[in-house]
């Protein structure tokens, strides 16, 4: 008889790399994507509490345009790791919270790596 844990390890096994693409792009979006929510934060104080609206005119439109790419990168993972309807919206709202990217971008890589779904 074969233990269910050595069945859930071998279909994480063959599901890792086919897996491996799609969540190295999820992985560099959700950095990146971190990255210029940060900055696009710093952006808002630095407007608000500073008056010096510098930064807004880019920091606004590249984590836009990066939070566009994050959400396609996500939903092509979530559909072939075949993650619930409730762990997907949650890891896509993760790009719009300030670190928040990078707590994501955690919990989904040991979960995807472990052969765990969402």
């Amino acid at each position: 008889m074969v233990d269910t844990e050595e069945r859930e390890g071998a279909a994480a096994a063959k599901a890792a790399p086919a897996l491996r693409g799609p969540l190295l792009r999820y992985r560099v979006l959700a950095y990146v994507t971190g990255i210029a929510l940060l900055l696009l934060t710093a952006a808002f104080i630095l407007k608000y509490a500073f008056d010096s609206p510098g930064m807004m005119s880019w920091a606004g439109v590249s984590h836009g345009v990066f939070y566009m790419v994050y959400l396609v990168f996500a939903v092509d993972l979530a559909l072939k790791a075949r993650w619930s309807i409730k762990g997907t919206i949650l890891v896509l709202l993760a790009g719009t919270i300030p670190f928040l990217s990078f707590v994501a971008e955690r919990a989904v890589t040991h979960r995807v790596q472990a052969g765990r779904k969402l």
